[in-house]
């Protein structure tokens, strides 16, 4: 397994448009005002729990890698049988919650093994959370060494990659190698709102410290013209990988 970032060949590789919409006509109408810009789309609960595998299947027609961010946490017989379920969409990317446990990671792990699943996406802390939010669920740890502790258990128990910001993806890419795949929500190009992200950075500063790939949601979405918001964005990656 490579990191994403030794197979791609330009900066449209290395992002996922999130499409954060809440029906399939509204997605669709979305991938058309995209114009190709992206290679990735990202398919989360929202818009999974209401269009479901007809349209994972209709993105994978039109060319598009699917990243189907459904953070699955639940007791390890229920995960296998999710992923084995997640299976049968085609998409290439899987999350999963790192914070439910070795037993469940490689429940999760083992059911990926049979041909056609998706690669395993360990999230660690969600770039909406702070040290302030964590405290509140009980984790005394720093964004940072939380996200590095799970790193290293999801590691262990057999996935692919992992969820994290980008101010811990220098420090995962070291720890956990260059194989791993990184994938870095919480990107804000130049000068765009923070909304409700937390710990945030540019696609270029992401790129730099080691992304495999970026989620951008809302500053591409959100714009007037979405493929020349995506393209901006490209512009930024580009920066990133030339130095």
């Amino acid at each position: 397994m490579k990191n994403l970032s030794q197979q791609t060949l330009s900066p449209r590789d290395y992002l996922a448009v999130a499409l954060d919409v809440p029906d399939g006509p509204a997605a669709l109408d979305l991938v058309d005002r995209l114009e190709g810009s992206c290679r990735w789309l990202k398919v989360g609960m929202e818009l999974y729990y209401a269009a479901g595998n007809s349209l994972v299947e209709e993105l994978r027609r039109r060319g598009y890698s699917i990243f189907l961010d459904l953070k699955l946490h639940d007791i390890p017989n229920t995960v296998a049988g999710a992923v084995r379920s997640a299976a049968r969409t085609g998409a290439e990317l899987l999350t999963v919650h790192g914070c439910g446990g070795g037993g469940m990671l490689r429940s999760a792990a083992e059911a990926a093994q049979a041909p056609g699943s998706p690669r395993l996406i360990a999230v660690t802390v969600l770039t909406s959370m702070d040290a302030a939010e964590l405290a509140s669920v009980g984790v005394a740890a720093a964004p940072a060494e939380q996200a590095l502790r799970l790193a290293r258990l999801a590691k262990a128990s057999g996935m692919n990659g992992m969820v994290c910001s980008a101010e811990e993806v220098q420090s995962l890419r070291q720890e956990i190698g260059e194989d791993a795949i990184l994938v870095v929500p919480g990107i804000r190009p130049s000068g765009a709102s923070l909304d409700d992200q937390r710990r945030v950075a540019t696609p270029a500063d992401a790129i730099r410290r080691g992304a495999s790939l970026l989620v951008v949601g809302r500053p591409i979405t959100k714009a007037q013209q979405p493929a020349a918001a995506a393209h901006a964005v490209l512009e930024e990656i580009a920066s990133g990988l030339s130095r």
